[in-house]
């Protein structure tokens, strides 16, 4: 169980959240809350990744407050913790029913403690690889102050792989509010003085988190995104993190991902094939909860959902 703060619960997720269509609240105790409105005066109230070990007791009547001041539909919470640990606090007791996750509920965590050569040996040997025939083409990674080079490569990545992106103005903002902080960190690989492929890195105490990334379509021979992992891994070590969170693979057991991942390439399976090579270990996190103020409207709010994917 997580005892550290999570970052979608810094301040600074917090403001940037605030800037791009939520409202933010933050509660006695430290808990970020975020508000989305909806039309014809509704929203939808939201906690990401909370401490599980909170005072929920405290929290939760000032929740019900704010939920009903902003006319919520539902207030989701995902807590900060993984599925096969134990839960300090019944959130169905409370009155909540299990629930669909925003942020990926499965993914891939990097133990970064021991030497570079133990993270190394951990690493598929492929995935060394091409690691190592990035740097022996010439590949250079640098931190980046320029965001919308990444912006622009996003936009590409995005018409490439069907991904969904945000508007350059949203990462502008995350590297503004999280870079000076030294909770981020931007980082750019080059070949000849061409931008190949970039990343932004975040970082919330013992913890970092791969969040974004993008590649041109340019000299992707190089392998420019295993050179750029590993220097973000490098990175997170030397501010002291422990561990490095690939953030995302397709949500089925890790039998399945081992079993489909070669012959897949919808969604996030090639991601998964990425991903699977440095040697992390495949997590799922703890249940996220609704509790429900308006069931019809809910109801059919997640019928559109269910449609649209």
């Amino acid at each position: 169980m997580q005892t550290e703060l999570h970052l979608l619960q810094t301040p600074q997720w917090g403001a940037l959240k605030s800037e791009f269509g939520w409202r933010a609240e933050t509660l006695p105790g430290g808990l970020l809350a975020l508000f989305r409105r909806l039309p014809l005066g509704f929203s939808v109230g939201y906690v990401p990744k909370a401490p599980p070990a909170g005072d929920w007791p405290a929290w939760l009547p000032e929740l019900e407050r704010l939920c009903r001041l902003q006319r919520a539909l539902f207030l989701k919470i995902e807590p900060d913790a993984w599925q096969d640990e134990p839960q300090p606090f019944d959130f169905a007791a409370a009155g909540f029913r299990p629930a669909a996750a925003i942020q990926p509920p499965r993914t891939v965590v990097i133990d970064l403690t021991g030497s570079e050569d133990d993270l190394l040996a951990r690493m598929k040997q492929k995935t060394r690889y091409n690691l190592r025939l990035a740097e022996k083409k010439g590949v250079q990674v640098r931190p980046a102050a320029d965001v919308s080079v990444f912006a622009q490569m996003m936009q590409v990545t995005a018409a490439r792989d069907g991904f969904g992106i945000h508007s350059p103005a949203y990462y502008r903002r995350a590297y503004e509010l999280f870079h000076p902080a030294g909770l981020c960190e931007l980082f750019i690989a080059e070949y000849e003085g061409e931008p190949l492929a970039g990343l932004m890195v975040f970082a919330s105490e013992s913890r970092a988190w791969y969040l974004y990334g993008a590649s041109s379509n340019a000299q992707r021979q190089l392998m420019p995104t295993y050179l750029l992992q590993w220097e973000a891994m490098r990175w997170a070590r030397q501010r002291g993190c422990q561990t490095y969170d690939l953030y995302g693979v397709p949500d089925v057991p890790e039998d399945v991902l081992e079993a489909e991942f070669s012959n897949r390439h919808d969604g996030l399976w090639g991601v998964y094939r990425f991903k699977r090579g440095f040697g992390g270990q495949v997590r799922r996190a703890a249940d996220a909860w609704d509790k429900v103020y308006n069931p019809l409207l809910y109801k059919l709010a997640n019928i559109l959902r269910r449609g649209a994917n």
